[in-house]
């Protein structure tokens, strides 16, 4: 979706939260900090936010974008499944998720998401822990290929792509986007 919408889907987010001064809100899905940023100064002037994110690198630029915020800010990494165990006993007024990947993971060719710039094949939203997608297309049988593909990209060519694969990993290890 483009730039273009971002405005009235913000607004739209921000209104169906019912972000109200003085609010405590979840960020399960933190980014870069730009729904945050709206939550906080929607939320003025004593109004919270708690984010998580899986990826550290979006979490780091988040604090940076946040800093303004001070102590209305309470930033973690980890995943929003983990949203309940992350706040303990605290109470929230409002949760939002934005799933899906972001630029950043998408432009980023060292990331291993890119179809423009050739990287190392990595497509972890958490890069501290877990398998590589490298790790995964070298080992795994073409059916479990084929299932994950399936599964995780919605892609019904995925039985045909996982023997591609099988194919392309006879004649050499498969390390690259």
């Amino acid at each position: 979706m483009g730039n273009a919408h971002r405005p009235v889907l913000l607004a739209e987010a921000l209104e169906l939260l019912a972000v109200r001064p003085g609010g405590r809100y979840v960020d399960g899905t933190v980014g870069l900090g730009g729904h945050a940023e709206a939550v906080l100064q929607a939320s003025a002037p004593s109004g919270s936010l708690f984010g998580v994110d899986r990826d550290s690198e979006a979490l780091q630029a988040a604090g940076e974008r946040l800093r303004p915020f001070g102590d209305r800010v309470r930033l973690e990494h980890g995943d929003y499944r983990e949203i309940p165990r992350l706040l303990g006993e605290d109470q929230a007024d409002g949760i939002l998720l934005d799933l899906g990947v972001s630029s950043l993971q998408l432009d980023a060719s060292d990331r291993g998401f890119s179809f423009r710039a050739q990287g190392p094949l990595d497509m972890r939203m958490d890069r501290s822990h877990g398998q590589t997608a490298e790790e995964l297309v070298n080992r795994l049988p073409e059916r479990e290929l084929a299932d994950i593909i399936f599964r995780y990209g919605e892609e019904h060519a995925s039985r045909r792509i996982a023997r591609a694969i099988v194919e392309a990993r006879r004649r050499g290890r498969i390390a690259t986007t």
